[in-house]
């Protein structure tokens, strides 16, 4: 699938709006030191941009150079400066320190278990400078086990069609969504790609005790607000600081 197909695919089905909830929980917890950020999983840079209009100095890393080379057009079209390198989240050596990191759509999800979580929070911790915040969402044990099996989702256009259906996982609060697309090709036929995205995630103690385990002070928040969860929040917010 051609870049420009799959950016108007991607930003079709996300909901824009979440950019601005992510942009703004930040700009709450930032402070006015915090001036460089490193956002993990940028996908398209759609909020990397959006910090860089803020004033913020920022790098993006994602794990796919495809998602990369859209964001880097993002970047030039909003006229703004960010970095963008190709990386992964378990290894987050040589790429600079930071006053801040960010990880948000729930990509922490993502990591196959906990140690591969903890490896994140490690390295997460390693490259802020002294007193630096990390700011990240996940789904919340509501979400995953109650919300999300059976989920689904289908929306169709002129240029494509989208299917999401989610399932429980094989392990304890996890999900499988399965993901169809069928997008318009120049000749009129439409070309399909199926996608496989698996997600677990802890309780919210677990996800607690690792960050103290590496030596963050840790606050606990839910759904883009300054709230403490409740038994029926859907996302989860840390606010990380590095002591």
């Amino acid at each position: 699938m051609a870049y420009e197909t799959f950016a108007l695919v991607y930003d079709a089905v996300m909901d824009e709006s979440l950019y601005q909830k992510w942009l703004s929980f930040s700009k709450r917890q930032l402070a006015a030191e915090h001036q460089t950020i490193l956002e993990l999983a940028c996908g398209t840079g759609a909020l990397a941009v959006e910090f860089a209009k803020a004033g913020y100095q920022v790098t993006g890393l994602d794990l796919s150079e495809e998602m990369l080379t859209l964001a880097q057009d993002r970047a030039l079209s909003a006229d703004t400066e960010v970095t963008f390198i190709a990386g992964d989240m378990l290894d987050l050596t040589e790429i600079g320190t930071y006053d801040a990191v960010t990880c948000f759509s729930d990509s922490l999800c993502y990591m196959q278990d906990e140690k591969q979580v903890q490896q994140v929070f490690q390295g997460v911790y390693q490259l802020l400078e002294s007193d630096g915040l990390f700011l990240f969402d996940v789904h919340s044990l509501y979400q995953m086990d109650e919300v999300f099996p059976d989920y689904s989702y289908h929306e169709q256009t002129e240029e494509f069609a989208f299917l999401w259906d989610s399932y429980p996982g094989e392990v304890p609060h996890s999900i499988e969504h399965f993901l169809t697309f069928f997008v318009a090709s120049e000749d009129g036929r439409f070309e399909r790609i199926d996608e496989l995205h698996k997600e677990r995630t802890y309780p919210l103690a677990s996800y607690t005790q690792m960050l103290e385990n590496v030596g963050f002070e840790v606050r606990v928040m839910a759904d883009f607000t300054d709230r403490v969860p409740n038994a029926h929040s859907k996302r989860w917010f840390f606010v990380c600081r590095k002591r």
